[in-house]
């Protein structure tokens, strides 16, 4: 993939009371923010990746525990026209920041919504959906299930998704249960095609890319 997206405030320190010297330790960066507040811990998480998931880290980034518009951006230096949709208005006002940081903000049309209300109006010809796993603790579930995911289950959120296209790419956990996605291909007559791609980051496992109806 091509380059991804968050950029930290600095501080400075004021002059002392008098004409004294001012000797200042330096703090790193990380310490920095995280005394500012800036860093969660879950973020933190990721902080020795952040140049592999956003190498414009720098540049005026925004980005929460969960990421804002890296997947939006990046189909944005392929595709002529990208919709967005997010039904947090914080979520989409970083992510529209980090596209201009990219400069791919008008190719991209954020909309703040409910995407099972949305899903009816719209037409593409791709849908990229990347549902909420419920946070980290998911590495702890032996087999994900479709009913974990969130808001609403895996089978409910393809089948919003089949109303714009049956051109669907599914971002699931690495312990997906792969027979309840396979069986997703089954919920369109005839069945759509299937593709299951392993993601890795610097050698580390992190995901499974899903393309049904040839979107691969």
């Amino acid at each position: 993939m091509k380059q991804k997206p968050q950029n930290f405030n600095s501080t400075a320190a004021k002059d002392p009371i008098g004409k004294q010297k001012r000797r200042v330790k330096k703090k790193s960066g990380k310490k920095r923010e995280k005394e500012e507040g800036i860093i969660t811990p879950l973020i933190e998480k990721y902080w020795f990746q952040r140049y592999n998931l956003f190498s414009k880290y720098d540049e005026g980034i925004k980005m929460d525990e969960e990421g804002v518009g890296g997947n939006a951006i990046q189909f944005a230096e392929l595709c002529p026209f990208v919709v967005a949709i997010d039904i947090d208005p914080q979520k989409v006002n970083m992510a529209r920041n980090n596209a201009k940081v990219y400069g791919v903000e008008d190719s991209i049309d954020f909309i703040v919504g409910d995407f099972f209300q949305l899903a009816p109006s719209l037409k593409g010809d791709v849908v990229f959906l990347s549902p909420p796993w419920g946070g980290p603790s998911y590495k702890r579930i032996g087999n994900f299930t479709m009913d974990l995911l969130k808001p609403k289950d895996g089978y409910s959120i393809f089948q919003a998704a089949q109303r714009i296209t049956p051109k669907i790419v599914m971002f699931l956990p690495r312990n997906m249960n792969l027979n309840e996605v396979e069986e997703l291909s089954w919920l369109s007559s005839p069945p759509l095609s299937i593709e299951i791609e392993e993601n890795y980051l610097e050698g580390s496992f992190k995901g499974i890319t899903v393309c049904f109806g040839g979107s691969a």
